[in-house]
């Protein structure tokens, strides 16, 4: 148990499955409470189950982040059941690369009412507990896509650079507050994130990028759990990291 992470109220976007789903197994054996939201209710409801019969406090609620209200009943919920919200992780995401040329409209829409918007969303129902707590943590994640964009990730990267963004503002504005926030960066990962790739020949480039060196999901999870752990005067504002062997 980590005395920084044992009995806090983590509500996690996102959570049915890689990122958030093993941040949320690592979270909750260090004692934390853990609040799953996620559009596959079967799924978290299920993770929320194996996670209370291994000893944990869990609570599953299905969630589509592009919905401000579903994202804001999320974390209502968060506080109702256990009387706070200590950590806000907006992680759902999805990642349909494909070259501008092909205009495909509907995967930008997607992209960025998930990736964007939904950070925004989790942003908003979270803060107003937070100011009124005078402490909280609010986790985005970005990618190293938001650091450095390439052919067929223009929108992408650039809904993972304008979450770097918002993250920065959002630490300015919420020093009055106590308020802690932290972006993280991933590299190639073991998740179904590459799945959401809409084009058959984009999506065999980046498969065969992850089979020769994606890392586990749980990596991302003790970078979560570092931010969280540090004494409250200590605000780990960005992580970048990325596989050894990934050169991008």
């Amino acid at each position: 148990m980590s005395k920084n992470i044992e009995g806090k109220v983590v509500v996690i976007t996102g959570a049915s499955s890689g990122l958030g789903e093993a941040t949320a197994w690592h979270l909750s054996a260090q004692g934390a409470t853990i609040v799953l939201g996620a559009r596959r209710a079967e799924r978290i409801q299920a993770l929320a189950d194996e996670l209370n019969n291994a000893g944990g406090k869990t609570h599953a609620l299905q969630t589509d982040v592009t919905d401000a209200e579903q994202v804001k009943r999320l974390v209502d919920a968060a506080v109702q059941t256990y009387g706070r919200i200590d950590v806000m992780l907006n992680n759902a995401g999805l990642m349909p690369h494909s070259p501008l040329e092909r205009l495909k409209i509907d995967d930008w829409n997607r992209t960025i009412d998930v990736n964007l918007k939904g950070v925004l969303y989790g942003i908003a129902a979270a803060l107003p507990y937070m100011k009124e707590q005078h402490a909280g943590h609010i986790i985005n994640v970005s990618s190293v896509a938001g650091h450095k964009v390439r052919p067929g990730s223009a929108v992408y990267a650039a809904t993972k650079a304008a979450v770097l963004m918002i993250s920065e503002g959002l630490r300015q504005e919420v020093k009055p507050y106590h308020i802690r926030t932290t972006v993280i960066s991933p590299g190639a990962l073991d998740t179904e994130l590459p799945n959401s790739i809409t084009e058959p020949d984009i999506a065999e480039g980046v498969r065969k990028l992850y089979e020769a060196g994606a890392i586990p999901a749980d990596s991302f999870a003790r970078a979560v759990a570092f931010a969280m752990s540090q004494p409250d005067d200590v605000d780990i504002n960005e992580i970048l990291f990325r596989p050894t062997n990934q050169e991008l």
